[in-house]
């Protein structure tokens, strides 16, 4: 077993089958990616304008393809996540036309975090998040011909923005093709079950996984195990707004609508701090969904971050 190594100098903003492999391994290889910022092109110094005029084209800025040998077609891909490592920032944010509240948030704005040791400073009333990293994207070549961008899931995995896939996970993922073509990326630093502005704290990050094959069983799509408690967040309870009606969609929404009205309310956020903390911290939950016409979503944020 052998460990390489990919650096970042050449990203894969999209999925094609047909990529030129980076990088051959063997089944229980682990590989370290030297993943950098997930959209190929924020630093720390970009303001509100610079995000406006982001380039999608570079979005998401993944490392790869790996060729795992002898993966093939209806096998899966099994991939452990070892170990990831921040580079001390990262960013959240909003655009105009995406995100949970896009209509309410037609403007863009951007934030900075500061990362040090196990911490995610938000930098505004103490609040602090714990360093909870995982890759927002990681997934295989799907079986289609031709480029496709990275921005919604697919069968092969891709942007998935699972919280829990972080350090002592196992995913397993459809291969799609021979030798699978591996590639992941947009790192996060912390986020809640939702992703409500459409971002994690976005993160260059060094990632270590390891890699096998699997045989004995085939997945449609991707399925994963991953260790327990799922947060280091539970240890002062939570604050929870909740919503009703008879469209899922529309109860998230309002849920979040809730759950800003009350951080802007009790902690003196403005409105774009505290949608930017909703979409970092607050786990959006199904709580009801038998109970026809209306079912209930709830949005809960945990009330140890707030040191103050």
């Amino acid at each position: 077993m052998t460990e390489h190594s990919l650096d970042g100098s050449v990203t894969q903003p999209f999925w094609d089958n047909s990529v030129e492999p980076r990088l051959e391994i063997e089944p229980g290889d682990t590989v370290v990616f030297d993943c950098p910022e997930p959209c190929g092109q924020v630093t720390p110094e970009w303001s509100d304008d610079d995000l406006a005029s982001i380039d999608f084209s570079l979005i998401h800025a993944l490392v790869g393809s790996v060729y795992v040998k002898g993966a093939k077609p209806g096998d899966s891909l099994e991939v452990e996540v070892l170990e990831m490592k921040h580079k001390g920032w990262g960013w959240s944010g909003h655009l105009q036309g995406f995100g949970l509240l896009a209509e309410d948030f037609d403007f863009a704005y951007i934030h900075h975090w500061h990362l040090e040791d196990d911490e995610c400073h938000f930098g505004i009333k103490d609040i602090i998040l714990p360093f909870q990293p995982f890759c927002g994207t990681m997934g295989v070549a799907p079986v289609e011909f031709g480029r496709i961008d990275t921005i919604p899931p697919r069968q092969n995995g891709g942007n998935v923005d699972i919280k829990d896939l972080g350090p002592g996970s196992k995913v397993w993922l459809p291969t799609l093709v021979d030798g699978a073509l591996f590639a992941c990326g947009d790192c996060h630093s912390a986020q809640g079950d939702g992703e409500l502005s459409g971002t994690g704290i976005e993160s260059p990050m060094e990632v270590t996984l390891r890699f096998n094959v699997r045989k004995d069983f085939s997945v449609k799509e991707l399925q994963f195990e991953t260790s327990s408690p799922l947060s280091q967040l539970e240890n002062k309870g939570f604050h929870a707004t909740t919503a009703h009606g008879p469209d899922l969609m529309g109860n998230a929404k309002n849920a979040a609508r809730y759950m800003i009205d009350w951080l802007v309310e009790t902690h003196g956020l403005s409105r774009s701090e505290a949608y930017i903390l909703c979409s970092e911290a607050v786990d959006l939950k199904i709580s009801e969904i038998v109970d026809v016409p209306n079912f209930i979503v709830s949005a809960y944020v945990p009330l140890s971050i707030f040191k103050s």
